[in-house]
């Protein structure tokens, strides 16, 4: 068999594994362990198996260093969700939009956003305002089909806000800044928040009787409420900002925030030991998956380096002389397909090897593309049949129907269509404030 050959029977490979309910990561490991056996032997193909792990994790202490700063801001996040900050968000925001019809699902998408800038996380932003902001629009008399959708397509603005793991993933799998990464989601992650934002306030005009309108609160009242997201602003400083303005580098950044946020907790006496000790608990479970996922995808993506597939399909497309405009249409296809029934970490680490020199040889910018396949990651969050937000928010209100939840995103599946086209013809919403880094 040639070496091209392996390359496409790895990839045939994979997907069958996917398709027949084989965890991600032993289906990556599978394929590109027999992938190296078919090409250099089984010598070989258990010393990229027994190296891989020991060269992430030892042998290179730079990629290793890198690494860390994925369990300090899943930590950060997870501290921050029990020191009651998202509550406060929560808050926050209803007394911003107070006043007009559809407030709390406003609020619920502002808090949302900001709480992914100290989350990272997709599944923990809509598993916490699960649990804050639906018992409240419930309570206000909210269809629960706008209510489960708001906060599942909410929860979605974890990955594209900074700090985010799917850009700090996508950072060292394709050897891109991630304060240039960070900086170049800033704008789409805000617009995006601001897109779902302009859907509630359509319904509230289209469709009133989903959402009762809210009493205003008075000046005072809102200043106050505003002035208790003092703690989001100062982790925001720390873990966002202090990237940009050069004071740390990212994992520096993620030690200092998540110390922070401990501090915070405990001098405001909204943390416990407790509280404490299962942020810590679910920091090594996640982390733990997370890595398992990128041993697997490194092994897999050496041996699809090793076979040339990449180079092979960039040549392909080269000659198919396809305008560029399809084929990142055809991509966005690809990654609509795989979040169909793939989470976005693995959609990601599949990906991202075949498709970024097909990108780069298109002219596109890779940083650009970071922001692109994160937008698309947010897409398969909430689409069926496997939309884990919207999994999320049915697990924790299980009298909603799934359907129901699916007929709810719809709406704001909109403006992440209508972000997608604006980052393709104006790719300058995701380029124009990395430019301005040194």
């Amino acid at each position: 068999m040639s070496i091209g050959a392996i390359g496409i029977a790895a990839v045939v490979g994979l997907l069958v594994l996917m398709m027949l309910r084989v965890p991600i990561a032993i289906a990556l490991m599978i394929t590109g362990t027999l992938g190296y056996a078919a090409a250099q032997g089984w010598a070989v193909a258990f010393k990229t198996l027994a190296a891989v792990p020991y060269e992430l994790t030892g042998a290179n202490p730079g990629v290793a260093y890198s690494f860390t700063v994925v369990p300090l801001f899943i930590f950060m996040g997870a501290v921050a969700s029990r020191a009651t900050m998202s509550r406060e968000l929560f808050a926050a925001a209803n007394a911003i939009f107070s006043g007009v019809r559809g407030a709390l699902a406003a609020a619920t998408i502002g808090a949302c956003g900001a709480f992914a800038a100290i989350c990272g996380s997709s599944i923990a932003t809509a598993a916490t305002f699960s649990k804050v902001a639906i018992p409240e629009m419930r309570r206000h008399g909210y269809d629960m089909e706008l209510a489960t959708g708001a906060v599942a397509s909410a929860g979605t603005l974890g990955i594209l806000i900074p700090p985010s793991l799917i850009l700090v993933i996508y950072s060292l799998v394709a050897e891109e800044s991630i304060a240039k990464l960070f900086a170049a989601a800033m704008i789409p992650g805000i617009l995006l928040a601001i897109g779902y934002v302009l859907v509630i306030a359509i319904l509230a005009r289209v469709k009133p009787h989903l959402m009762p309108a809210s009493p205003s609160q008075p000046l005072a009242a809102r200043l106050r409420a505003v002035a208790g997201m003092w703690k989001l602003a100062l982790l925001f400083l720390l873990a966002v900002v202090g990237i940009y303005a050069g004071w740390f580098s990212p994992t520096e950044a993620a030690a200092v925030a998540s110390f922070a946020a401990i501090v915070i907790g405990f001098a405001t006496r909204t943390l416990s030991l407790k509280g404490l000790w299962a942020a810590g608990i679910e920091t090594v479970q996640t982390s733990a998956m997370l890595f398992i996922i990128v041993i697997g995808a490194f092994i897999f993506s050496r041996l699809i380096v090793l076979t040339q597939f990449p180079a092979t399909l960039a040549g392909a497309v080269k000659a198919a002389d396809l305008a560029p405009w399809l084929i990142i249409f055809s991509i966005a296809l690809l990654f609509l397909l795989l979040g169909t029934f793939l989470e976005e970490v693995s959609t990601l680490l599949i990906t991202v090897p075949v498709l970024l020199p097909v990108i780069k040889g298109l002219g596109y910018d890779p940083i650009w593309f970071g922001v692109f396949v994160t937008v698309m990651c947010t897409v398969g969050l909430i689409s069926p049949p496997v939309g884990l937000t919207v999994f999320v928010v049915q697990s924790q209100n299980p009298e909603v129907p799934l359907q129901k939840i699916y007929r709810g995103v719809l709406p704001f599946l909109a403006a992440d269509c209508v972000l997608l086209v604006a980052l393709v013809a104006f790719p300058a919403l995701a380029l124009w404030l990395p430019s301005t880094l040194k």
